[in-house]
């Protein structure tokens, strides 16, 4: 008999003579089935864990020596105002009457100060700027692994090279410089002074005060007095009221705008009690902020208004005001860490076109500060470049300035390289800097003969190649781990097809008939030995190198599965000769379902950031499957009408807004469509069975007289609609909810998930009876438009059930006469199922897109919204986090739920193998894994970062998940029966 429909073709039934070794090799292939799935845990478990190897690996290394710069710092001491949350236009515009809201800053900018705006790098958050401003390096990613809050691996910073610090702000970033360190004297506010519905600027006057208060207890605390009278201190001020206040009110709100001169007070108020108290003129300042703020009242992109912040400096060692010269050549080819370009022209309504800005990398600060106005080595692990154009040294004073600041940064790649090498066979150094010792040695001797421009010029080149070279070692091992993962990710999908194709089509007695001997597993003990060889090697020299423990498991996972291919080296010989064989026809319908397969699933990926695609997806769904059944069955039947319908329906709701509002009345009508919609297919069900085109949907056996499960489950639905009215205007009143209809509404969504057990088994009335024993519970956790979405998302898995059914219709009605003996000789060992073929992709195609819409038809991962903690008022006001969560949980399950029974039914339908199906669908989400993987970020904002790990964690847990929902749902889908196709075939006949 020819198979159909190319490589997945129909499979003949074991009644040839092969069929003793086709059914011991089918034996074997079941078998196989229970670890290929552990299997797929166990790998996407490990390989998920990959990324923190590959980007989350901590920048910080230990063990260098500091640098001390070969001059005296010009400063004493030195005074740190951060302003968290301060943006930079609005620190230097003027306000509506034209009076600058920084007056005394403004005039240190212009008489004896330099001024610029500090760039920071996304995620644009308090402690990434913070750990910028004071230890010189961006935001360790590792921090990732303890929610951005503790610092995973302790760092150097400015205020542990100094010999006190004096500390004062909030409680979220003060402790995380000062918490551990002896030389400090610090203090914060409580948490509970962070009110939003106050004007925060007290906060700031709180850190002032606290300031003001230590110097006047030092006139009575003589140890205290002589602390403060020696050199190598720093100041830091933290104030917390513009990020507070931008937060609550917007940075564009008058309590903001007044934030900013309160804290031009501040300065002013510091500035004159230093100099007062100090008298030495030994002191330097520094005003910056961490981040801005964007209009909206929040942070953590890198948009201008995030990255953009004010920098002042003055005092001892800070050059005066240069006035612009004729000749400054703004250099456009140059960027800074937020990709915004050098020397960008001063806005005009500033006041400050004048006079010379110099603007800087965040990290650059810390080099700035310590380094030189201190003369103190610099954090080890900083990565700032000193910007010269603050200090006022002589010639030789810059270039050792700069000097040490390569050195530093040069240390740390030393370090990274040695602890690299101890550990590596086979080593690759940086080869740019592999004759550092050379270039300074050249750099001395330029300083010997005076020629300090060359020595200052070769300083900065060394310094960006070490900057270059540190990068290197912190992506050192990128490459080989992405290899490894993703030489695993594909030898997965490669196995996972192969055991498809053995399993669930026609190949295996295909193949036998060409070569008898191709299931003969010969050499498979010698892969195995080489495999474990490989292995061993790998191990070894994964020991010797001190790798990381999941390195191991990695390799592993990857050697395995390629070994498993290397087994099936028979099979896919005679697979490339039958194919081989094959006419051109064939080969373009498989490279046309390949191409078409992989174009749905990029537009999934896509969709994980606009979802909006989701509308434009059915909208084209919707014309071309009712374009598709007009052509092929009568329009008068109503399906290709109600498809259309379904699918442009279920479109609307990816153009809602993410955030649910609050709706009562519409959830309490998407009770009454549900109920219509069930009567709708309960009627179908009863009267359309001898209708050919819902043959398949309605089951044979004579239907019980009874109707009272289907009544009593309309009757359910119709009370919790009521009951979303009673329990919601219970709580807008502020009245408590009333035990009873707690006790009601739990025992209606209790009593609704059980009843579907009870249903009869037609394919369309337990799919009614599932769909009305879930909308109770569901119509009670929503909160607005979901409720109508619940419905919506069940008219279109009817529709593609009915596209199905019809399609089945169709195929059968195209084969001849003489296909009823093929038909009956196309079934699948004993369990009524016939074999895949390469037409079915587009069952799990299909399913993926209905699984990622019941994702992001509410907005589920577009925000928080999905996340609502008054959707579960309804059971429970007291606060219980366990089980509100688990509610929330439920709800979210609720549409997977349908899906994954639409999808069961529908195997049964056409007669497909669920499991075959499943294994289909893995494979179609890990082309998206694969994509996710190389997604993800470790820069940006907090927000981009946790998505791009989210969007990767979400796919590959998906091997588990589908399984998950699968054994759940199996209660109520084992018992669904459809007509055979026997019976329509010889009706037909």
């Amino acid at each position: 008999m020819r198979g159909v429909d190319g490589i997945l073709g129909v499979r003949n039934n074991f009644r040839s003579p092969e069929s003793t070794v086709l059914r011991g090799r089918a034996q074997f292939l079941k078998g196989r089935e229970k670890w290929l799935v552990i299997l797929g845990v166990i790998l996407h478990a490990v390989y998920m864990l990959s990324i923190f190897d590959i980007y989350f690996k901590t920048p910080i290394v230990h063990g260098m020596e500091p640098v001390k710069p070969r001059f005296s710092g010009p400063a004493k001491r030195l005074v740190l105002i951060v302003a968290d949350g301060l943006r930079a236009d609005k620190f230097f515009e003027p306000d509506s009457n034209g009076n600058y809201r920084a007056p005394f800053l403004r005039s240190v900018m212009k008489e004896r100060g330099r001024w610029g705006v500090s760039h920071a790098r996304p995620p644009t958050e308090s402690r990434p700027g913070h750990v910028a401003i004071i230890a010189g390096f961006y935001e360790d990613p590792s921090a990732v692994t303890k929610g951005w809050k503790a610092n995973p691996v302790e760092f150097d910073s400015v205020f542990n090279r100094s010999r006190h610090t004096f500390a004062f702000g909030s409680p979220d970033i003060i402790p995380i410089f000062c918490g551990a360190l002896q030389h400090s004297t610090w203090n914060s506010y409580p948490h509970d002074y962070e009110d939003f519905a106050t004007d925060a600027s007290f906060l700031d006057k709180w850190s002032l005060d606290q300031f003001e208060s230590l110097l006047n207890s030092s006139h009575e605390d003589a140890k205290l007095k002589q602390l403060l009278q020696q050199d190598n201190l720093v100041v830091f001020l933290h104030l917390l009221g513009c990020d507070s206040n931008g937060h609550a009110h917007r940075p564009y709100s008058s309590i903001y705008l007044n934030n900013v001169k309160v804290v031009d007070q501040i300065a002013e108020r510091v500035y004159n009690l230093v100099q007062s108290y100090f008298k030495d003129n030994s002191t330097a300042y520094v005003f910056t902020a961490d981040h801005g703020m964007s209009d909206k009242g929040s942070h953590g992109d890198g948009h201008n208004s995030n990255t953009d912040t004010p920098l002042v400096a003055w005092g001892a060692g800070v050059r005066q005001p240069v006035p612009i010269s004729e000749n400054h050549h703004p250099d456009n080819t140059l960027r800074f860490v937020d990709e915004h370009v050098h020397d960008t022209p001063t806005p005009f309504e500033w006041g400050l076109e004048g006079i010379e800005r110099q603007d800087v990398n965040q990290a650059d600060i810390a080099p700035l500060m310590v380094s030189t106005l201190l003369g103190l080595p610099c954090p080890v692990n900083s990565v700032g470049n000193l910007p010269l154009g603050f200090v006022k040294f002589s010639e030789v004073e810059e270039v050792e300035a700069v000097l040490a600041n390569t050195k530093q940064i040069l240390n740390q790649f030393l370090r990274k390289s040695q602890l690299k090498q101890a550990h590596s066979l086979f080593f690759k150094p940086f080869k740019p800097l592999a004759n550092y010792i050379v270039v300074l040695d050249q750099i001395e001797h330029l300083l010997s003969i005076r020629d300090y421009e060359a020595a200052k010029k070769l300083s900065e080149n060394l310094r960006s190649l070490a900057l270059k070279g540190l990068h290197y070692f912190q992506t050192y091992d990128w490459f080989m781990l992405m290899t490894v993962i993703s030489l695993g990710y594909l030898g997965w999908m490669i196995y996972l097809t192969l055991h498809v194709l053995q399993s669930y089509t026609a190949l295996p007695g295909i193949i036998f008939r060409m070569d008898q001997s191709v299931y003969l597993r010969t050499n498979t003990r010698k892969l195995y030995f080489f495999g474990c060889l490989l292995m061993g090697s790998v191990s070894m020299i994964l020991l010797v190198e001190h790798s990381p423990p999941l390195y191991h498991a990695y390799f592993a996972v990857t050697i395995l599965l390629w070994v498993q291919i290397s087994c099936e080296y028979q099979f896919l010989k005679a697979l490339w000769r039958y194919m081989h064989g094959k006419e051109i026809s064939y080969f373009v319908k498989f490279v046309a379902t390949f191409i078409v397969s992989v174009v749905i699933l990029e537009v999934l990926v896509k969709s994980f950031l606009d979802r909006k695609l989701y509308t434009w997806t059915f909208l084209l769904v919707g014309v071309i499957a009712s374009g598709y059944l007009l052509y092929s069955i009568p329009w008068d039947s109503g399906i290709p009408v109600f498809v259309w319908i379904a699918c442009w329906f279920l479109s609307i709701f990816t153009l809602m807004p993410a955030e649910i509002p609050d709706n009562t009345k519409l959830v309490s009508f998407s009770g009454f469509m549900i109920v219509i919609i069930g009567v709708a297919a309960k009627y179908l069900d009863m009267y359309a069975g001898d209708s050919k085109y819902w043959h398949y949907l309605t089951h044979d056996l004579k239907k019980s007289k009874s109707h009272m499960l289907f009544l009593l489950q309309i009757l359910v639905v119709a009370v919790s609609s009521v009951m979303v009215s009673l329990s919601t205007s219970r709580r807008t009143e502020k009245q408590e909810l009333l035990a009873l209809h707690q006790v009601i509404n739990w025992s209606i969504a209790g009593v609704s998930l059980v009843l579907p057990l009870f249903s009869e088994t037609g394919l369309l009335s337990r799919l009614t009876s599932i769909y009305l024993g879930f909308a109770p519970a569901f119509l009670l956790l929503s909160i607005g438009y979901e409720a109508v979405f619940y419905g919506a998302l069940a008219l279109a898995l009817m529709g593609w059930i009915l596209f199905e059914n019809a399609y089945l219709y169709i195929s059968k009605i195209n084969k001849s006469s003489s296909s009823v003996e093929a038909m009956e000789d196309n079934l699948v060992l004993e369990s009524d199922y016939r074999c895949l073929q390469l037409s079915d992709m587009r069952i799990p195609l299909a399913f993926m897109v209905f699984f990622n819409i019941a994702f992001f038809g509410t907005g589920n991962f577009a925000s928080i919204a999905s996340f609502e903690i008054s959707s579960v008022y309804r059971f429970i006001t007291i606060f219980s986090p366990f089980l509100m969560a688990a509610l929330l949980i439920f709800k979210l399950l609720i549409p997977f739920a349908l899906v994954i029974c639409a999808f069961t039914a529908l195997t049964k339908l056409i007669r497909v193998p669920l499991l075959g199906c499943y294994f289909l669908v893995i494979i179609c989400s890990d082309v998206m894994t694969i994509h996710f993987f190389f997604l993800v970020r470790n820069t940006g904002s907090w927000m981009e970062i946790g998505n791009s790990i989210s969007h990767f964690g979400i796919m590959s847990a998906q091997v588990v998940f589908v399984l998950l929902l699968y054994a759940l749902t199996s209660v109520y889908t084992k018992d669904i029966q459809t007509r055979s196709s026997k019976q329509l075939s010889r009706k037909q006949m």
